[in-house]
């Protein structure tokens, strides 16, 4: 048996098809709530941002073209409502402070609980970038179009996020000096 592609689904849950709908969120799930998580820092708020997400994109399949992908529209929707989120918490400073990071990462080693702090402390342009990178695996077009910049500026972000880091890495090697 052959499996429906997303466009087919789309065409189907527009329909009423409460399955393809179903199929649609398996599918479509675990990698909303990944970056949701990656982007806000926080698992409450990746429920809450992928469950809206969803809702979003449900209602507005009408409006969707469905011989475009699927998966970058639905994940433009997460990132945005991720950043809106953020916004509307006033958190844009940092994800979360370190404690909370710690409290909430306990398995995680030193070094990713540093890693995860100084990740929380990029400005939010950069921050976004880098985790769509490198926590969740994204090309830069596909950033660049996730986020409606042009590719040019996420390889920016990308770079000066990275030098951010850098640099917090050679603060901590002198700290411990």
């Amino acid at each position: 048996m052959r499996t429906p592609t997303d466009g087919e689904l789309v065409v189907r849950a527009r329909a009423g098809s409460r399955d393809a709908a179903a199929e649609l969120f398996a599918r479509h799930w675990p990698r909303a709530w990944r970056m949701a998580r990656a982007v806000t820092g926080r698992r409450d708020m990746a429920d809450d941002v992928a469950q809206d997400a969803f809702e979003r994109a449900f209602a507005a399949l009408s409006r969707f073209d469905e011989r475009r992908p699927f998966e970058p529209w639905l994940n433009r929707i997460v990132v945005n409502r991720s950043l809106d989120l953020l916004r509307s918490e006033r958190r844009l400073v940092g994800i979360e402070s370190a404690d909370r990071i710690e409290g909430e990462w306990r398995d995680a080693a030193a070094e990713d609980r540093a890693l995860l702090q100084a990740v929380s402390g990029l400005s939010p342009q950069r921050r976004v970038a880098i985790v769509l990178r490198y926590g969740v695996g994204l090309p830069p077009a596909e950033i660049a179009e996730l986020l409606g910049l042009p590719v040019g500026t996420v390889h920016s972000r990308l770079a000066r996020g990275l030098d951010d880091l850098r640099g917090l890495e050679k603060e901590h090697d002198v700290e411990r000096a």
